[in-house]
């Protein structure tokens, strides 16, 4: 269960468009946390959706990847990870750190869901002229 979870977060950073494709069930449901800049924060269907209007999005804002660091599998088997985005708004050149939580879902040997919450204060900061 932790390795497809490591995989995606390893894609994630590699922009390994793939990778991600192959991970993602393809039902899929991403739920966003609101507030998330360039319009991405909600719910999301499907792996394209992900992939594209979401990670696709804010790779376009920001140079920008999630550092997985704790792994935790919860009571009804999901996994709880948490970690740090780190990078840099493009308009800017501002850096920010932003902590998460992700909470994953897996199902069929793939990632079926994910909630994000993150600190979204952070993202938006980094966005605003020094």
């Amino acid at each position: 269960m932790f390795p497809l979870v490591k995989d995606l977060y390893r894609a994630l950073r590699e922009r390994d468009v793939d990778s991600l494709t192959r991970l993602l069930h393809p039902d899929f449901e991403g739920h966003v946390a609101p507030g998330m800049p360039c319009g991405v924060g909600g719910a999301h269907h499907g792996p394209e959706s992900m992939i594209f209007e979401v990670w696709g999005r804010v790779a376009r804002a920001y140079d920008t990847a999630p550092y997985d660091e704790t792994y935790r599998e919860t009571a009804d088997g999901d996994v709880l990870v948490t970690g740090h985005y780190r990078g840099t708004a493009l308009a800017t050149g501002r850096s920010y750190e932003a902590e998460f939580a992700h909470l994953w879902r897996v199902g069929d040997g793939r990632l079926v869901s994910l909630h994000q919450y993150t600190d979204t204060a952070r993202w938006h900061e980094a966005l605003l002229p020094a």
